[in-house]
């Protein structure tokens, strides 16, 4: 079997749910598709290779950046828009594992309670043993005021688009200006019910200020970009946050505005971040004119892999859904991962938009022999004669 597109041209194929030679592969290039530092420290070490510079990108989720040697070990065919850290420290939380961080997070340890950061009023701990910071969600390091920051990540996005042959996309985490969403969890889901009318203004307003930050984007490197994210969480593990009709209500038109803009003035597809059970808001996320939804979460009601395809199929690319992170990766023999990622390969490839992904990110205590079987699998299955 032999590759006939760039990875950049696999994935936009893929995003116009057109046929590819194989299914894209992503590992790492979104801090929802990507992996723990520690479960990738053990990855490199499995596969003899250096574990001296693993850098954080994601410092409370403490996702590690994917880098080249492991990119190509996969056959990845995205890659993570962020510019590394301009200052950083070293950092040993615990036996063998050494990464880096910005040099301004300064963790303090006491025996018995962990590691905690703290900034100003804010904090976050990570337990003793443990693989990621909770508390506040302390990101923005190295901060700079907007025309900086949209310079730093031009000149990536730049770099990439040139010198790679890798699809991007414009997060906006770890130094701010994100795009966010329209949905803002469960207290907007009981202001949503309460005065529909009032957060369906709200939200317009909101789209309003996210369109005029798109134009910068846009106009500093949109060219080099294939992909932009949306970020909210409308499900849980049995249900949505909300009723859907109300969240279409009064989300809808800020989606719908959004997603026409961006599509009327750029080649940049919308990628939605959106947790949990949303099989029931899913007619609506294709109808505002989203292009890609992850992480698909499989393990959730309603959220069955035949009829996501069968339903959604031509209207909407999978990005995610190859392998549930919730029941089988990280507890699971080597052999059952490549058994499960094979007939969920087989279902979503079937329309052609599809991209594969684990669901969410790899947990830090993931066996690497799993995260091999899992990588390995996705692409011998992905082949269009497969």
């Amino acid at each position: 079997m032999r590759e006939t597109m760039t990875s950049r041209e696999r994935v936009i194929k893929a995003l116009n749910r057109e046929p590819t030679d194989r299914v894209p592969i992503d590992f790492g290039s979104h801090m929802s598709t990507g992996i723990s530092a520690f479960a990738y420290r053990d990855l490199r070490k499995h596969l003899g290779l250096s574990t001296d510079r693993i850098w954080i990108p994601d410092v409370v989720q403490f996702l590690a950046y994917v880098d080249e040697d492991i990119r190509q070990r996969f056959h990845s065919d995205c890659i993570l828009l962020e510019p590394e850290w301009e200052r950083v420290k070293r950092w040993n939380p615990r036996g063998e594992y050494t990464f880096l961080l910005p040099e301004e997070v300064n963790a303090e340890f006491v025996k018995g309670d962990g590691w905690t950061v703290r900034r100003e009023d804010l904090s976050m701990r990570m337990p003793e043993g443990g693989y990621f910071f909770d508390g506040a969600w302390m990101a923005n390091w190295e901060r700079q005021d907007e025309e900086a920051t949209i310079a730093l990540y031009a000149r990536e996005a730049q770099r990439i688009y040139k010198e790679t042959p890798y699809a991007t996309n414009f997060l906006g985490y770890s130094r701010g200006h994100g795009f966010g969403g329209f949905f803002w969890g469960m207290d907007h889901a009981v202001r949503m019910t309460l005065d529909p009318a009032a957060e369906r203004e709200r939200a317009l307003a909101v789209c309003d200020r996210k369109i005029e930050h798109f134009e910068k984007i846009n106009k500093a490197f949109g060219g080099y970009i294939q992909l932009l994210t949306l970020g909210d969480d409308m499900g849980m593990q049995h249900g949505p946050m909300a009723n859907p009709e109300i969240i279409n209500a009064v989300c809808g038109p800020a989606y719908t505005r959004f997603c026409k803009f961006v599509h009327e003035n750029s080649d940049i597809k919308i990628f939605m971040h959106n947790c949990g059970s949303i099989r029931e808001i899913m007619p609506y996320i294709c109808e505002w004119g989203i292009d890609a939804i992850n992480p698909v979460q499989i393990a959730c009601k309603g959220m069955d892999p035949r009829e996501l395809v069968d339903a959604f199929g031509d209207k909407i690319t999978f990005w995610g859904g190859g392998c549930c992170t919730q029941t089988v990766l990280g507890t699971a023999t080597p052999r059952q991962v490549s058994d499960h990622v094979a007939g969920l390969v087989k279902i979503f490839k079937q329309k052609n938009g599809f991209v594969f992904n684990q669901v969410h990110n790899i947990m830090g205590n993931v066996p690497p022999e799993n995260i091999v079987a899992m990588f390995d699998t996705a692409y011998e299955q992905g082949w269009a004669s497969a």
